[in-house]
């Protein structure tokens, strides 16, 4: 069983940054692809970042692409999303899950995902 935590949320400006981490407990979480994904008032859940369990591959959103950075720490059971260049629509909840598989590259699609964190709010001011 793995259990997510993120942490990092906050108001910040326009054109600004933030850190987002997920901290998981679980001894199986290095082994499993994290994902992060957001959700605004209103809007579906959508993909934003995805890491595989050995932190090797990355695949981001195209409206991320070149600001947002995914990375994990294995021995800190942690992985964090880096956003910089912060915009108005990145407002959002954002949450990071854990793939059901093992040993997995990680998948842009929530249905993919067991394990889910309850969310931290990113609110972007313009």
């Amino acid at each position: 069983q793995v259990q997510l935590v993120e942490s990092g949320g906050g108001l910040v400006q326009a054109g600004g940054s933030l850190r987002l981490s997920c901290a998981a407990s679980g001894r199986t979480f290095r082994r499993h692809a994290v994902g992060w994904f957001r959700q605004a008032p209103g809007k579906e859940r959508e993909f934003v970042a995805r890491i595989s369990w050995l932190g090797d591959v990355t695949d981001y959103a195209d409206s991320v692409k070149g600001r947002f950075t995914i990375s994990r720490d294995n021995a800190r059971n942690t992985v964090y999303l880096q956003m910089n260049s912060l915009k108005f629509e990145d407002s959002a909840v954002y949450y990071c899950a854990a793939e059901r598989d093992s040993y997995s590259l990680g998948s842009n699609q929530d249905y993919e995902y067991d394990y889910w964190g309850q969310g931290t709010q990113v609110t972007v001011s313009s």
